[in-house]
């Protein structure tokens, strides 16, 4: 490989001079003589076959290919202080990153303000939000695809290495939209009769585990959708029926978009957990679950 032309204290440089303006005060802040600057640009220049700087009065300017460089080179001096932050990091037993699954029927809302509170302290620690449906969260985190999941459904899955703590509970109703045939007969309406009628169901998002089949409603006519807000808008619509959580669609039950559905059968509740393996040791892990665990939901 060959050596490269540029280098992180030419870099330096630059971004010095450019931000004070002059050789003279850049040196003063480098603690460097402005000969030695004055050299180190030089050179930079010949090895480019390009001028950096020119002269107007007293201060030193960038030309047009002076500040290309300098705002790419501020890029790679952002990014090897970002390299040496997370070095140290992980030295002190921080993870650099965490990978976070959340499932499609919680409200994001006071996860994200739990996360806001962790970064406000660890600033260097990036994180990866990913959503998930029903079974396939915790596939994503029996498969390593991610270090904590949010809201998985019960139940908990056996012998595999994790850790779980209940953090809610899912109280579904049963919902058609006021456009929908069903809605002239909703006091009637019995059990079996469901199963004449088209149900919208949200993807698993598992791969390799059964199928969440939890609250599903028999019959032939299904119509699929990939989360939980493409299901309301589905049943707004009048496309067909199906379990929605309650908490995330009263509003349209109050605005009279949605109709509940009352059966003498209820729907199956379920308990919502926030889970991790135990052989994790990260430090912001723990952190995390720590904050999270104290939401109110």
């Amino acid at each position: 490989m060959n050596t490269p032309l540029i280098n992180i204290e030419a870099l330096l440089v630059l971004d010095a001079i450019e931000y004070r303006g002059s050789y003279a005060a850049a040196a003063e802040q480098l603690n460097k003589v402005p000969s030695a600057l004055s050299y180190i640009v030089q050179k930079l220049e010949e090895q480019l076959n390009v001028t950096l700087f020119v002269r107007q009065g007293r201060r030193a300017v960038l030309t047009p290919a002076g500040k290309h460089l300098l705002v790419e080179g501020r890029k790679v001096l952002h990014a090897i202080n970002s390299l040496s932050e997370q070095t140290q990091t992980i030295a002190n037993g921080w993870e650099p990153k965490i990978r976070i699954a959340c499932d499609s029927i919680i409200d994001i809302k006071p996860i994200f303000n739990g996360v806001q509170s962790f970064l406000s302290e660890h600033k260097s620690i990036e994180i990866d939000v990913k959503e998930e449906v029903m079974n396939g969260t915790w596939e994503a985190l029996i498969h390593d695809r991610v270090d904590l999941v949010i809201g998985a459904p019960s139940p908990v899955p056996n012998q595999k290495g994790i850790r779980a703590i209940k953090v809610g509970q899912l109280e579904s109703v049963l919902v058609v939209g006021k456009a929908h045939e069903l809605s002239n007969t909703l006091h009637s309406i019995q059990s079996i009769d469901l199963t004449k009628y088209r149900s919208v169901i949200v993807h698993d998002t598992s791969q390799h585990e059964i199928p969440w089949s939890i609250n599903l409603i028999g019959g032939n006519q299904q119509f699929y959708v990939s989360s939980i807000m493409q299901k309301i808008a589905a049943i707004v619509a009048g496309i067909g029926i199906g379990y929605l959580p309650k908490s995330m669609v009263q509003q349209f039950i109050d605005t009279g978009e949605l109709l509940v559905i009352e059966l003498s059968d209820k729907p199956m509740s379920q308990e919502l957990f926030m889970a991790w393996k135990v052989s994790n040791k990260g430090k912001g892990l723990q952190k995390l679950v720590t904050i999270l665990s104290k939401l109110e939901r």
